[in-house]
């Protein structure tokens, strides 16, 4: 018979993290109505220490997430809100039922665009552009800053629609007439810089998701270039993956 493996040591900070990790998950499905459960509850469910509980709830406390107190327990101090990466939806199509989302316009104008732009874009050199700068909020929570290149014929209609309440998608497709097609699209994680920090009321160096995306039409026609600061705080990226086959995959060798 062969012997049993000797079992992983693992460092405290390995489990912690793994059990936050899990918990932060449950948290944003709203498994947890407003109290976790007890540490040693929480402690069994997982076969790690009370210790290692305390230090995982101490991460999700950092984070914001959860209120601690002696006597009163652990209780879920926010949820952040799914935006879907699988679906070309406006912020404010994504957080329909979670209240009215409103857009404070910074900026309006036309501009002659960065090359780099106007590439992306499939713009003549010196073509201007129409730049659009929002702070979006959902009630008086400030979610995104969001930094829009559009092309000018679209762009021009835009600024004289009613920018305040409406998804710049949702205009595209009212003034061409047809549906948006696909976007290209970049999310990393970077840090507030003390600008768009204090523009979104959070602590200078704090998470934030920048979210880089190139929208086409149906036909294929570039028409809104959007770099997009989001609340990484506030906001959790969501989606639904398939994997495609590879038949050269399933050759033995």
């Amino acid at each position: 018979m062969a012997p049993e493996p000797t079992p992983l040591r693992r460092p405290r900070a390995d489990q912690a993290r793994q059990v936050a990790d899990i918990l932060r998950q449950q948290i944003h499905a709203g498994t947890f109505t407003s109290a976790l459960p007890q540490e040693g509850a929480l402690a069994a469910e997982f076969d790690v220490s009370r210790n290692t509980i305390r230090d995982a709830l101490a991460l999700l406390k950092d984070e914001g997430l959860i209120d601690r107190a002696p006597k009163v327990g652990t209780h879920v101090a926010q949820r952040k809100y799914d935006h879907g990466l699988d679906a070309l939806l406006g912020l404010k199509e994504t957080l329909r039922g979670h209240g009215d989302v409103r857009n404070e316009v910074r900026t309006a104008i036309l501009v002659t665009p960065p090359p780099a732009v106007a590439r992306r874009l499939q713009l003549d050199p010196g073509e201007q552009a129409v730049y659009i700068e929002r702070l979006r909020y959902l009630g008086d929570l400030p979610l995104s800053l969001d930094l829009t290149y559009l092309v000018p014929d679209i762009g021009a209609e835009i600024l004289e629609r009613d920018l305040e309440t409406n998804d710049v998608f949702a205009l595209i497709e009212q003034i061409s007439g047809g549906p948006l097609g696909s976007a290209d699209l970049a999310l990393e994680a970077i840090t507030a810089d003390a600008h768009s920090a204090a523009t979104l009321q959070m602590p200078e160096g704090a998470a934030l998701l920048l979210l880089e995306r190139l929208t086409k039409l149906d036909d294929g026609r570039p028409v809104d270039l959007e770099y997009i600061r989001m609340r990484g705080d506030r906001i959790t990226m969501r989606g639904s993956l398939t994997r495609q086959p590879d038949p050269n995959s399933w050759e033995l060798t």
